[in-house]
């Protein structure tokens, strides 16, 4: 996994029109608390999204809402998200359980439905496809590391690095093949199965099929949740280094502080808004802030809780006082 192995990497990418990183300022100048959009989108009282000309978004999101359910059992998972991620930038999507940051991805990428608002990939609104055409177009254009890898068992590592092309019906470019096996260290594992490699490998080989394709932007779902110290460590450097030599754009969903810490940006979410948004996190920081934010969270719902209690104790009390008026009333009319 040398330095020249990374060079090669980054002068094939570049070749194929891979983009320059320019992380640019993403802090969160002149954001009020509890708001969360990137510096390249702001939106005005009207609710109108403008971007910032001199950035390129790989991804953006405009008022996209995702419910689930109806009625009494609706729950609003996302609330209105405006947000773009920057191409040649590593951007990590924290939160609580249940805040909606899965669901943030799964809509970014075409995985799941929104209930309103507007995706737009490579510039593209991918909200107004069909089934076909997402598939079509997460084959060529997304890529996706998943915690669990989903590596097909019966196939070995080569075979399962070339599946997106497979299923695309498309050549191998074996150049960029072989650079990649070269990179992610994974030469002598390439006729091993699944089974027969480590998490690291198996999650090195679930890299190399994410890239294979040279996707304009690749999702990453807690890519670190099944590996020890020592091989989310490597992992991380891995996908770090890539960002910064080849200017491939990652948006990683995580909840671990230090996963965040390799990336330029951690967005925070919380109960389906973004509630932070910082550049270049620190581990200590993202712990704190999420330490936080969950603290607020639980006094929160203890509040309305208890106001919801006393509105029952209320309305119980009002309910037996007319009870003992009225039963006053029938007496007095009967004596």
């Amino acid at each position: 996994m040398s330095q020249q192995d990374f060079g090669d990497l980054a002068g094939s990418a570049a070749n194929m029109g891979a983009p320059t990183v320019d992380m640019g300022d993403t802090s969160q100048a002149g954001m009020g608390a509890g708001a969360g959009m990137s510096a390249g989108v702001s939106a005005g009282a009207t609710g109108v999204v403008t971007s910032d000309a001199s950035r390129e978004a790989a991804v953006r999101a405009i008022g996209l809402v995702k419910d689930y359910g109806r009625g009494a059992s609706l729950v609003h998972a996302l609330r209105g998200i405006d947000i773009s991620f920057e191409k040649g930038a590593f951007t990590a999507i924290m939160g609580p359980s249940g805040s909606g940051k899965s669901t943030l991805m799964h809509t970014l990428a075409g995985l799941d439905s929104v209930t309103r608002g507007t995706v737009l990939v490579g510039g593209r609104d991918i909200t107004k496809l069909n089934d076909k055409q997402l598939t079509l177009m997460r084959r060529s254009t997304i890529g996706f590391i998943f915690q669990s890898f989903n590596l097909l068992p019966m196939f070995d590592a080569e075979q399962n690095i070339l599946m997106p092309l497979t299923l695309a019906g498309r050549k191998p470019d074996r150049a960029w093949m072989d650079q990649l096996v070269s990179v992610l260290g994974l030469a002598d594992r390439l006729h091993h199965r699944p089974s027969e490699m480590s998490g690291g490998q198996q999650q090195r080989v679930a890299i190399a099929r994410a890239l294979i394709t040279r996707p304009d932007v690749v999702f990453a779902d807690e890519p670190t949740g099944n590996l020890d110290s020592v091989s989310s460590s490597e992992v991380l450097t891995l996908m770090r280094r890539l960002v910064d030599e080849t200017g491939q754009t990652i948006v990683m969903v995580t909840h671990d502080a230090t996963a965040a810490s390799y990336a330029d940006r951690a967005v925070v979410l919380a109960d389906g808004r973004i509630v932070a948004d910082r550049s270049h996190p620190t581990a200590e920081e993202m712990s704190s802030l999420l330490t936080s934010i969950m603290e607020n969270l639980a006094a929160q719902h203890t509040a309305e809780g208890n106001h919801r209690l006393a509105a029952l104790a209320g309305s119980s009390a009002g309910q037996n006082g007319h009870g003992e008026h009225r039963a006053s009333a029938r007496h007095a009319w009967e004596a």
